[in-house]
């Protein structure tokens, strides 16, 4: 189960009504995490769909709002992390695609939801270690969670007047579909997450808790931070 399928069932078991983007071909993931969370009696609502554009990144967050009757939490989490040794070897196609996924919607769903989210509301982005640790073979991914981290501590100065906390999670490392699809070579995928104290990758369940807690009014001080969940290694 990725990152993301975790944070989702654990809000459902909170008790939250939850939609979820995808891609098409995640399809039977997607399927499989709806009928879990609704045979525990909780609601889980499918809008599939390529999030680099922003047409529908727009209709994605109106279609989630009028699904779920409204938005009080919206997480954007969309990544995507190509390896390559070089900057000779990014393409500008390879370049525009992480930057369309990884930060383009995320200021494109944000500019849809922040009107959906009431006083109180939570906007949580994800980020990595990446952002404050770079690995040489990931400049471009590294370079948008660095970006990320900028858009979050300057959009929750934006927000305050409207009473929505905007804060960022940053996992690293953690054992996600993005690693054996390409995202690191096979050598770095053999022994990934052994540099953390740890010794080991984080999975999806000790990590959703952290986004259950930022949405909560528990976290209603918390705005313009990004909490680290690495297993140890430092995020600053």
């Amino acid at each position: 189960m990725c990152r993301m399928a975790g944070a989702a069932l654990a809000y459902a078991r909170e008790g939250a009504a939850v939609a979820i983007n995808y891609l098409p071909s995640e399809e039977q993931d997607a399927e499989s995490l709806r009928q879990l969370i609704e045979s525990e009696g909780g609601t889980l609502v499918k809008l599939p769909g390529d999030l680099k554009d922003e047409a529908f990144c727009t209709q994605l967050v109106e279609d989630a709002a009028d699904q779920l009757g409204g938005l009080d939490v919206v997480v954007i989490n969309a990544g995507k992390q190509t390896s390559q040794e070089s900057i000779f070897d990014i393409t500008t196609e390879q370049f525009d695609q992480t930057y369309k996924t990884n930060v383009y919607a995320m200021f494109w769903l944000s500019k849809a939801a922040i009107p959906h989210l009431p006083k109180g509301g939570s906007l949580i982005n994800v980020t990595s270690i990446q952002g404050y640790k770079p690995s040489a073979n990931l400049l471009d991914y590294a370079s948008t969670k660095w970006a990320i981290i900028g858009f979050t501590k300057a959009l929750a100065k934006q927000m305050v007047e409207r009473g929505i906390r905007v804060n960022a999670v940053a996992p690293g490392p953690f054992w996600t579909p993005l690693q054996p699809s390409g995202g690191q070579p096979q050598d770095v995928i053999e022994k990934f997450g052994s540099e953390a104290p740890y010794g080991r990758p984080g999975q999806p369940a000790e990590i959703a808790p952290t986004f259950v807690f930022l949405a909560t009014q528990e976290a209603g001080y918390i705005t313009g931070e990004v909490i680290g969940v690495t297993g140890g290694n430092p995020t600053h």
